[in-house]
């Protein structure tokens, strides 16, 4: 290792028992050789997500929506056999309310991989 990358500093940090644990089955899974080799793995290669619960809710609240309403298209079209364009288009409509923000999800969620 030449001497510029030598390790010569020496970083502490707290943690509780449960943390201990939790960290320490993290790195048993990891496969790495030690661990201080995973916990800069984790520090310097490691991700922390934000997410947004109220956002999540709004997702949830909009498919809940939209499974409603193709229910009760489903519904009306059992009981009189026709289905109208107004229903597709409802449909189509609220598909692309939900496409939207799974898609941006996913563009962030991709963005995480290396």
């Amino acid at each position: 290792m030449k001497d510029e990358n030598k390790r010569t500093l020496y970083l502490k940090v707290r943690v509780s028992p449960e943390e201990m644990d939790a960290i320490k089955r993290k790195y048993q899974n990891s496969g790495m050789d030690s661990l201080s080799e995973f916990v800069r793995a984790m520090i310097f290669e490691g991700y922390i997500v934000h997410i947004d619960g109220n956002e999540l809710k709004e997702l949830l609240k909009l498919a809940s929506n939209i499974a409603n309403n193709i229910n009760q298209i489903a519904l009306r079209a059992n009981s009189t056999h026709k289905i109208y364009q107004e229903d597709i288009d409802e449909i189509k409509n609220l598909a692309n309310q939900l496409w939207r923000p799974l898609l941006f999800l996913q563009t962030k969620v991709a963005a995480l991989k290396h």
